[in-house]
């Protein structure tokens, strides 16, 4: 049998003004046919999944289209119809096709299209018919849209945040499209919208709330007919209609109990509504407790998440850091000007910078210091192991690092690189351990990699376009009434 492979994966924030353009594609990921397989084969993707499950099962694995790019704002109207076209232009290529494995990411949103995932998969499910089995994985931080359901015959969403598991959710899904291919399950499936944001500070999957409402989630994974059910955490960042948490159960041949089942995952939810809102610190009160801990301490900087899409160049924590002349402390900062200006200095000078605060005024004001130019590189690094997002291979841009006289160390970067990897470190010879401590940009995805050498994980309530303080976006489109936006929210 021959299995078509189609993977779109971009997070769009609705409230960052740089918006997804082609070129950005280009620069991490816009493949088709055996270019595909050569650039997912060595990752921890789930489209690396879907290969390996495929070509396990004795069947052919037919790559069609990958799409990758960092979050940013949404996509234009003419990167998604350049995507479109590429896309189907590789399905019309391909011939006859048995089945469809498809990656989206569940958050993408386009200037014309604001349930993005949900519109291309209609349009693949109209093209290739109602027979053919599609089996999709999800990213966690989608917003389930009915489209998305009603276009495929089984969903599963990676069960873990930071994501290790996509890989496995791949194998998974390729296993399903393999048994229902072969007639040994029929898979049906219903999905349940409770109406609770979960915000992203209290989205951890190992730690509580979110253990015990996937312990729960697991509990009904044993019950008959069952093949899987997936929890949906949702983007708050995105303002569409389906922003929100919400539920999926696929069960066989049964799509009354699939309903009935995610609806018992959904009443547990808003059951516990109170254990999901966020516990905000502000970045002093964090500082002061990372103080009295001993070290490394990891302050995970909300507002600037850069898997959220956010700008890499915040300084709040930085500015507080200088005001107080330590403790000594890493941040990695996106300022591509202080990284010439670095470089024109060269090795051991001392320049006066102004770091960071440049793409626009919601992360904080550029951060003026003297800095000791330390370390030149070109920004490439290799992470071998499991991490947030399935990658192995990064890429910062030319890089420098630089100090100030009171130990702060700023590694600036000439492009927007998630810290989901001390890897980024190590290729610069900078030793974690050394710090009291790391400032990593992000909530979750960090977590992994930062827990290696940090004992404590501090999120800190900074102001920016990924703040985990919600209540301070001026939606449009989302859905109304929404726990805890509006307190007074009902459900059933």
């Amino acid at each position: 049998m021959r299995i078509g492979i189609i993977s779109v994966i971009h997070e769009s924030n609705s409230f960052i003004s740089t918006p997804m353009t082609i070129d950005l594609f280009q620069r991490e990921a816009l493949v088709t046919g055996e270019d595909m397989l050569r650039h997912y084969e060595d990752s921890h993707h789930e489209t690396a999944g879907f290969i390996k499950g495929v070509r396990d099962a004795g069947e052919e694995a037919v790559p069609l289209f990958g799409a990758w790019g960092m979050p940013t704002g949404p996509l234009t109207k003419q990167t998604f119809d350049t995507i479109l076209e590429m896309m189907f232009a590789e399905l019309d290529k391909a011939g006859a096709l048995d089945g469809m494995l498809v990656a989206p990411h569940g958050a993408a949103v386009s200037e014309e299209h604001l349930d993005m995932d949900g519109y291309w998969l209609t349009l693949l499910r109209e093209k290739v018919g109602p027979d053919m089995p599609i089996i999709c994985t999800l990213d966690p931080h989608t917003n389930l849209s009915h489209r998305m359901i009603d276009a495929c015959n089984a969903t599963i969403v990676y069960r873990s945040n930071p994501h290790m598991d996509q890989y496995q959710i791949g194998l998974q899904a390729a296993d399903l499209l393999m048994r229902t291919l072969q007639g040994k399950v029929k898979p049906t499936q219903a999905a349940a919208y409770p109406p609770v944001a979960i915000n992203i500070e209290k989205q951890e999957t190992a730690i509580s709330p979110c253990k015990e409402m996937y312990e729960f989630a697991n509990s009904i994974l044993e019950r008959d007919k069952v093949i899987s059910n997936s929890v949906v955490l949702g983007f708050a960042y995105s303002d569409v209609e389906e922003m929100g948490s919400s539920f999926i159960v696929v069960t066989d041949n049964d799509p009354a109990l699939a309903q009935q089942y995610a609806d018992e995952m959904a009443d547990y939810l808003w059951e516990h509504r109170q254990d999901f809102v966020a516990n905000l610190i502000g970045i002093e009160q964090a500082i002061d407790m990372a103080l009295k801990t001993d070290g490394p301490v990891c302050l995970l900087d909300m507002g600037d998440n850069v898997g959220g899409g956010s700008s890499a160049d915040s300084t709040f924590i930085a500015h507080a850091i200088d005001q107080r002349r330590g403790p000594k402390t890493f941040i990695a900062i996106n300022d591509p000007q202080s990284v010439e200006q670095a470089v024109a200095a060269g090795i051991g000078a001392t320049i006066d910078l102004r770091v960071g605060g440049k793409t626009d005024n919601l992360h904080g004001k550029p951060l003026e210091a003297t800095f000791t130019v330390r370390k030149f590189h070109d920004g490439e690094f290799h992470e071998p192991r499991p991490r947030h997002g399935g990658r192995t291979r990064y890429h910062m841009g030319l890089t420098a690092v630089v100090e100030t006289e009171y130990g702060l160390t700023v590694q600036l970067t000439s492009a927007r690189t998630a810290p989901i990897s001390l890897h980024q470190l190590h290729c610069c010879d900078i030793d974690p351990t050394k710090f009291q401590i790391l400032v990593a940009k992000g909530v979750v995805a960090p977590v992994t990699a930062y827990s290696e050498v940090c004992q404590t994980m501090i999120r800190v309530n900074t102001r920016g376009t990924t703040t985990a303080d919600i209540e301070s976006f001026d939606y449009k489109r989302r859905r109304r009434p929404l726990f805890p936006l509006e307190e007074n929210t009902t459900f059933r």
